[in-house]
């Protein structure tokens, strides 16, 4: 639902764990304050305590502990946590009304015990829980990985054909074919070929991108087959198509979708236009296709683009972004991952 995607995007969430903490804190030790502060001040030391808490987990673990960066992660949480206790010592002290209550220069060990060493206690117990959240997110996305790639290898062993006698009878048909027939020829041998890299290449985990792109070319070239001159379709990749791994048969969902939903216009071209690209460190697949509003002549089925997405989920997490357009008359996809060498 709508809220709940809202709720989920800011955090709202969060807001009910540190209202309580504020009235707790408050309830507590309100009467250790001046009159009339203790609201505030227990306002600045909960907004104080959540600036760190966040900037922890939201900056400095995704973006240095993550990657590596240990030296960078602790001196930054050093610095931070020093920091912002300094201000909140310096908003506290306006809010007393008693200049030098919180002077470092004059009372510097007490200054210490009682802000900046139970800062680096709260902030650091706020991030044991970030860690711990993120460590059973990513076992469940490994188990549901785990759990899907028997699945597929299990129907697909149930549905498999024997690849032997498969090509065996695929040569018989070559040789049937008559010498001066090349085109059917050609078009058996890129059939072929879409059955080999189905039953051999994609045993594995990641694939080399010139396969996944060789594959593709062989797909389109027997759908563009059934199409007459109305319909215009294209496949480009850049000479930079090359040197990088990618989960095999992970774009052709996309493509069979393109050219089950293509448009049948008379009156004007009927298109579809892939193009991939690689650019620094990411891979772009970018497909246009024309549609229209009538019902395609083809089965309709959302399985194939459902689990595409799903094993984008699971494969690249955090490191795709997917968009798709559905407009009157051009449906649009764009993706973009993150490359693996």
């Amino acid at each position: 639902m709508e809220w709940r995607h809202i709720i989920s995007k800011y955090k709202l969430q969060h807001i009910i764990p540190w209202l309580l903490l504020y009235a707790g804190w408050h309830y507590f030790r309100y009467q250790d304050y001046p009159a009339n502060t203790g609201v505030w001040i227990s306002f600045v030391k909960v907004a104080d305590l959540a600036l760190m808490v966040y900037i922890t987990n939201y900056l400095l673990i995704p973006y240095l502990l993550y990657k590596k960066k240990y030296l960078l992660f602790i001196t930054a949480f050093i610095v931070m946590v020093f920091l912002c206790s300094i201000f909140k010592m310096y908003i506290e002290e306006k809010l007393f009304g008693t200049p030098g209550f919180f002077d470092l220069n004059t009372r510097f060990k007490a200054r210490v015990y009682d802000n900046i060493i139970p800062h680096f206690l709260l902030v650091s117990t706020g991030a044991a829980f970030k860690l711990l959240i993120d460590y059973a997110g990513t076992q469940k996305r490994l188990g549901d990985l785990s759990k899907e790639k028997a699945q597929t290898e299990l129907q697909f062993l149930k549905s498999q054909i024997n690849p032997h006698f498969l090509f065996n009878s695929l040569n018989s048909i070559y040789f049937l074919i008559d010498k001066q027939n090349t085109a059917a020829r050609k078009t058996l041998l890129q059939f072929a070929d879409l059955l080999r890299y189905q039953l051999y290449d994609c045993n594995t985990a990641s694939i080399e991108i010139e396969k996944e792109l060789a594959y593709l070319n062989d797909y389109v070239k027997l759908q563009e087959i059934r199409k007459n001159n109305n319909y215009e379709i294209t496949l480009d990749g850049d000479e930079n198509m090359t040197g990088f791994l990618i989960t095999p048969l992970l774009l052709i969902p996309f493509v069979e979708n393109a050219f089950k939903h293509i448009s049948h216009h008379t009156g004007k071209k009927n298109f579809i236009h892939i193009t991939l690209k690689k650019q620094n460190n990411s891979f772009q697949f970018n497909l246009v296709n024309s549609k229209d509003n009538h019902k395609s002549t083809e089965p309709q089925s959302g399985i194939g683009m459902a689990n595409v997405k799903r094993r984008l989920e699971l494969i690249y997490p955090g490191k795709h972004q997917l968009t798709i357009e559905d407009g009157e008359e051009v449906y649009a996809v764009q993706l973009n991952l993150d490359v693996i060498y």
